[in-house]
């Protein structure tokens, strides 16, 4: 207490103010008023594509096409994968997601893992959307999808 006193009489009080960063809510997106965005997916077995992969304006071969919004979850994406791709909707089935982004600083793509999902299960990843993890439209959506493979551990999960 007087150690207190001390440092505020000599000056040496701190003044720098510790602020807890909490995350602003979305806003929900009206999707009866609002214009979707075009999001570009890439699906590949067992692992992510490489950045280099879409550097140069080139992409890999086997896009999807998805009209949606900010506000769509991991979970959503999953539901819409699996539509289109029958061997991923097998029970236990892991959608591992990640963003392919511009590096301004060094040219080309990077990489960032945003979530995954399980096909016939819940997880925490299930709720996130495209703009919680800081989406930016113009930005890829890849896909490494892991097929389920009886008695293998997590579901026949590689690692």
């Amino acid at each position: 207490m007087a150690e207190e006193r001390l440092k505020k009489m000599a000056g040496l009080e701190s003044r720098v103010a510790t602020q807890e960063e909490k995350p602003e809510p979305e806003k929900p997106v009206d999707r009866e008023k609002t214009c979707p965005l075009l999001l570009r997916v890439f699906c590949n077995q067992n692992r992510f594509h490489r950045p280099e992969e879409f550097a140069r304006g080139n992409v890999p071969s086997n896009e999807l096409q998805i009209y949606t919004w900010m506000d769509c979850t991991l979970k959503e994406l999953t539901g819409l994968i699996k539509e289109v791709n029958p061997e991923a909707r097998r029970k236990g089935t892991f959608f591992d997601f990640a963003t392919a982004y511009p590096d301004l600083r060094r040219g080309g793509y990077r990489l960032k893992e945003i979530g995954s999902t399980c096909s016939g299960r819940k997880g925490a990843d299930d709720i996130k959307t495209l703009g919680s993890q800081k989406f930016q439209i113009g930005d890829y959506i890849d896909i490494a999808i892991t097929p389920a493979r009886p008695g293998g551990p997590r579901g026949g999960r590689p690692f």
